[in-house]
C-alpha cells in the first residue's frame, strides 16, 4: 500500500469546498478521506462491526465502535439522530446512510475506531457514508501524549474528527439536553447540521457556501 492511498498518511488532494451556514457556524474542509480508498487492508473478521438491518432510515446515525463509547449519550441530544447499536446501519434508503463513528479516548476505544474506519475505507460497507469520528473523553483532564498521538493517527482515516470533553452527567447515566451540553458538544451538533444540509433536524435556513 502506497502513501497515496493510505488513509492514515494521506489527505484528499481535491477536498470539497468548505461548508458554511447562514449564521456564524462554518465547517472546515475535510482533513481526511471522504470515501473508501483503494488498497486499504480489510481488518480481521473478529474486528469488524456487524451490519444491522434497520426498519427505517435516519438523517444521521451515531455508531459506537465499541461498548461504552458514548453512542447512546450522543443519541439523546437530537431525537432524529438515533444510535446504531454498534453496527453499520442498512436501510431501504436510496442513498447511503450517513454515519458518525464514536469512540472513547483510550487505547481500546481508538483502536476499535481504527478497525471500523478500515472496514469502511476498504469498501466493506458500501451502504454507509462516514461523516467523521467523535472522540469522547474517557476521563477529565488532558490526554496523555501516547493517546494524543494515537488519536491523531486514527483521525487521519476519516473526513473530520470532533473531540468531546468529559461530561459528568453522562458518567452517571443522566440524560443531558442539548442546551445544557458543553460548548464543544453543541458545536459538534451545529456542524453536523450544516454538513447534513437544508432540512436537517433543528435547523433553519442552512445552506452550503458556493
Amino acid at each position: 500500500m502506497t502513501e497515496q492511498n493510505n488513509p492514515w498518511l494521506s489527505r484528499p488532494t481535491t477536498p470539497p469546498p468548505s461548508i458554511a451556514a447562514t449564521t456564524d457556524i462554518t465547517v472546515a474542509r475535510p482533513t481526511g478521506p471522504t470515501s473508501p480508498q483503494r488498497g486499504v487492508p480489510v481488518p480481521d473478521h473478529v474486528d469488524q462491526l456487524r451490519v444491522i438491518e434497520q426498519a427505517r432510515p435516519a438523517e444521521l446515525w451515531w455508531l459506537g465502535a465499541h461498548g461504552g463509547s458514548g453512542e447512546s449519550s450522543l443519541a439523546g441530544l437530537v431525537p432524529e439522530w438515533p444510535e446504531a447499536d454498534h453496527g453499520w446501519p442498512r436501510t431501504a434508503a436510496l442513498e447511503p446512510d450517513r454515519v458518525v463513528l464514536v469512540a472513547r479516548s483510550n487505547a481500546r476505544g481508538l483502536k476499535a475506531a481504527q478497525a471500523a474506519i478500515m472496514q469502511w475505507a476498504s469498501g466493506q460497507v458500501p451502504s454507509v457514508d462516514v461523516l467523521g469520528l467523535v472522540v469522547v473523553a474517557d476521563a477529565p483532564g488532558r490526554l496523555p501524549r501516547p493517546i494524543r498521538d494515537l488519536a491523531q493517527v486514527v483521525s487521519g482515516g476519516v473526513p473530520r474528527t470532533w473531540n468531546v470533553p468529559w461530561v459528568e452527567p453522562w458518567r452517571l447515566g443522566e440524560p443531558l439536553a442539548l442546551t445544557e451540553a458543553p460548548r464543544e458538544v453543541r458545536r459538534l451538533v451545529d456542524e453536523l447540521r450544516v454538513i447534513l444540509g437544508p432540512g436537517a433536524a433543528g435547523t433553519n435556513n442552512w445552506k452550503e457556501a458556493r
